[in-house]
Order: structure tokens, then sequence, then C-alpha cells
């Protein structure tokens, strides 16, 4: 059973940073490929960042791109979302996923475990 935990959201000035984690139960064995998404209110759930567990490829949005990094602490099962200079439309509840196989690495129907969320507030 994966189990997937998000901590790390809350409040951030435009142009700050913020670090989102994502401990999981299972890490190696039972996803080759894990991601962050976002949901804002009455929008669609997006990919942000992704990366295989290997470490091997990673995956980032255009709308972030030069601006979010994915990482992973292999020995501590945990997944990072580094976010340097948010924007407010960065705004939305973020998300940490898993899944045992994917073709598209940011969208978000690929994946079959995911976390319960962290609000992010960029003002």
């Amino acid at each position: 059973h994966v189990q997937l935990v998000e901590s790390g959201g809350g409040s951030v000035q435009a142009g700050g940073s913020l670090r989102l984690s994502c401990a999981t139960s299972e890490y190696a064995y039972s996803s080759n490929c894990m991601g962050w998404f976002r949901q804002a209110p009455g929008k669609e759930r997006e990919g942000v960042a992704a990366m295989t567990t290997d470490g091997d490829h990673t995956y980032v949005a255009d709308s972030v791109k030069g601006r979010f990094t994915i990482s992973k602490d292999k020995d501590k099962n945990i997944l990072y979302l580094h976010m340097n200079n948010p924007k407010v439309e960065d705004t939305s509840m973020y998300y940490c996923a898993g899944a045992p196989l994917v073709h598209s690495p940011l969208e978000p129907y690929e994946y079959n475990f995911w976390g319960q969320g962290t609000q992010v507030t960029v003002s």
C-alpha cells in the first residue's frame, strides 16, 4: 500500500521561495515515476514536475520551467518540489503522486497513487 504525505505548503510572497516535501511509504518498489501536480479552484489538475525514481529523467512544465525544480532524497524516501520565484498564478493545491508505469509523466490520469495535497498561496 503506497501512502504519500505532502507538507511544506503555506503562504509565500511572490519572488520568494518554498519547498514542498512528499514522504512516501514505498518509493522504489511501487512507482517508477513520481510527480507534483496542482489544482486551483475551478481549474483542471495539471502536471508541474515529475521524475523517474531512478533519477535519470526529470520533466518540468513550461509554466514553471526555470523556477521550480524536482528532486528526491532516496535514503529518506522523500520527493521535493523547490519553488523559486513563485508567482501569484502559482497559488494552488499541490499534490504528490506516483505511478508504476507512465507514458506521459505530466499527465495526471497516468498516476495511481495520490497524497492529500498541501495548499500554496502566493501573494
